[in-house]
């Protein structure tokens, strides 16, 4: 069991160290100074919006699949909320069955539709337990809105799948100030939404991308110290 379970994290973190160096190649994955929603100066900006191309997006899927398949989660079908999500759990359906794992896939609309087929949702009824695909977490919003729409269709939203992990302290607005919470978005979904929760990778694994004995060439090495800190100061507990 032992020998097994040490596979599947070498697996894992393969797969992560994997991402991350296909994240910086697309430049998706950018490293410097950039000032976050919070107003955090960040040494890293991810922007999944800019996987902008068939190849970029068949790759990406790839990573999503493997990753949810080896997580465990059992579901019925994907979801993808708007607006980021719906390119993402399209090709991740479309990924999965290429694997031989067929779902159905919907989307929502920030907008109900008056005509035509009318409403918020497009796709495969909401049934069953569904899976919600998304880019990144920033303090959960967008999942509860998720879930909200999943259980008013009368089905149950069972986990989230994304595609990296910031592992970092959510903030929220207390009298007008924004504050840091003690926990990430991730955990906040996992522990008071009580969804599973799987990242294809995460903030350390952009660290073990960037470590000295690790990064390929010297410009990568240069941000690892900033990288550090910023974990440092934001990062929770794994």
């Amino acid at each position: 069991m032992g020998s097994t379970q040490q596979s599947t994290n070498t697996s894992k973190n393969d797969l992560a160290l994997a991402f991350v160096a296909f994240s910086v190649d697309a430049g998706v994955l950018r490293l410097g100074e950039f000032k976050t929603k919070a107003g955090r100066l960040s040494p890293y900006f991810f922007n999944a919006g800019l996987f902008d191309d068939g190849a970029k997006l068949s790759r990406l899927a790839q990573f999503y699949a493997q990753r949810i398949l080896a997580s465990g989660i059992e579901f019925d079908m994907l979801f993808g909320p708007a607006y980021k999500g719906i390119p993402l759990a399209t090709a991740v359906a479309i990924e999965l069955a290429r694997m031989g794992h067929n779902f159905p896939v919907a989307y929502n609309r920030k907008e109900a539709k008056d005509h035509g087929e009318g409403g918020s949702l497009v796709g495969a009824p909401l049934a069953g337990r569904v899976l919600i695909i998304d880019d990144v977490m920033s303090a959960g919003t967008a999942a509860r809105e998720s879930i909200a729409l999943i259980n008013a269709a009368g089905a149950t939203a069972c986990g989230v799948a994304i595609a990296l992990d910031r592992q970092e302290m959510a903030t929220q607005v207390i009298n007008g100030q924004v504050v840091d919470t003690p926990h990430s978005a991730v955990q906040y979904v996992r522990e008071t939404l009580k969804l599973q929760v799987c990242a294809i990778a995460a903030l350390t694994d952009l660290l073990s991308y960037l470590a000295p004995d690790q990064a390929s060439n010297t410009d990568m090495q240069a941000h690892f110290e900033r990288v550090q800190a910023y974990r440092t100061r934001y990062g929770v507990a794994d």
